[in-house]
């Protein structure tokens, strides 16, 4: 029975994509990861989007998990990411440092260039610097949480040094991958990735290994890998419901998936599910797609999100249920004591 050799934490992941009222959005996505939490994951990640309701809706992704920070006590909390070009990096410190603080040390910050072009412009900056600005905010976050001085002299206050080590980069390309690696960070793997026009029939880990390849090369010698691979899981009791749930929240997705780059899939839902890389059915059908997933044998993280399937909220509750019962421990995934964490 084919296992995740170096599997060693379980995630959730959420974009806060419920069809239903921002508030509502919020409170949902709160409910899951307290579920997440109670049914033993490691992990809980959401992501920042700004503007864009059919991409997430959740500006503020610090506000968010402070307010899940107070609902829950052992779930390690990450943003997945924040996009880093966006934002002032000092108030990203700040905000990260003291969210840390609040839920004693669960925080994990994951930053990325992301960001639609139009959110761009609406705050003034050009899309096309999006690297450079990148990493020169990405420069200030860490002088800033070591407690080093920033521009004027001034430090952070609370310093918060320990989350140096629990920053991850999400990346898409092999150069990205060594950017990640070089730094020591941790590397952050998407659900699905466009095909190029030279391969459009590649698997996700013919794109995904050379990142992690790269990644690895550029770590340095003694720094423990951390990869996460985000996956796109979606488990029902019963495999009709989990289909006939896969088939409208696919098609609901199709014109956003379209405009992120991916060619049109066939009409099917067997050609929509293998187009968009999702993992649906019931438990057996999800585990035996994910063994055949060859970045996984790969990673140290796996973290399942419903999106783009996004069943209605009480089907991702009892998925969440089903990927940690039976889904997860076939794949070698342990539950873990309260006091085991990431990182230090």
């Amino acid at each position: 029975m084919k296992r995740l050799a170096n599997l060693k934490r379980l995630g959730f992941f959420t974009r806060l994509l419920d069809e239903a009222p921002p508030a509502d959005r919020y409170r949902f996505a709160a409910e899951q990861i307290v579920r997440a939490e109670t049914a033993g994951l490691d992990s809980a990640w959401i992501a920042q989007h700004h503007f864009h309701e059919r991409e997430g809706g959740l500006p503020s992704p610090f506000t968010f998990l402070g307010y899940v920070a107070a609902q829950t006590s052992r779930i390690r909390l990450g943003t997945g990411i924040v996009t880093l070009p966006l934002e002032n990096a000092v108030r990203v410190a700040e905000d990260a440092a003291v969210l840390d603080l609040l839920c004693n040390g669960r925080f994990e910050l994951g930053v990325g260039t992301g960001g639609n072009p139009s959110a761009f412009a609406a705050f003034g900056l050009d899309s096309a610097q999006r690297n450079e600005i990148f990493a020169r905010n990405l420069d200030v976050v860490r002088t800033a949480l070591v407690g080093k001085p920033l521009e004027g002299g001034d430090t952070l206050y609370p310093q918060r040094p320990q989350l140096d080590d629990r920053i991850w980069q999400a990346t898409f390309s092999v150069a990205g991958g060594a950017r990640a690696g070089k730094a020591g960070d941790g590397l952050l793997l998407s659900r699905t990735q466009p095909r190029t026009k030279e391969a459009p029939k590649a698997t996700l880990a013919e794109i995904q290994n050379p990142v992690i390849d790269a990644y690895l090369e550029a770590l340095p010698p003694g720094r423990e890998p951390r990869i996460m691979a985000s996956r796109t899981v979606f488990v029902a009791d019963d495999r009709t419901e989990a289909m006939r749930l896969a088939d409208i929240g696919l098609r609901r997705a199709l014109p956003q998936f379209l405009k992120g780059g991916h060619a049109k899939p066939g009409e099917t839902l067997e050609e929509m599910i293998a187009a968009f890389d999702t993992h649906v059915g019931a438990a057996d059908d999800v585990i035996a797609s994910l063994r055949a997933d060859a970045t996984l044998e790969r990673v140290t993280d796996l973290v399942f999100q419903a999106h783009s399937v996004d069943a209605p909220h009480p089907h991702i509750l009892r998925s969440i249920e089903l990927v940690a019962e039976k889904v997860a421990p076939a794949l070698g995934w342990a539950r873990t004591a309260p006091d085991v964490a990431l990182a230090g």
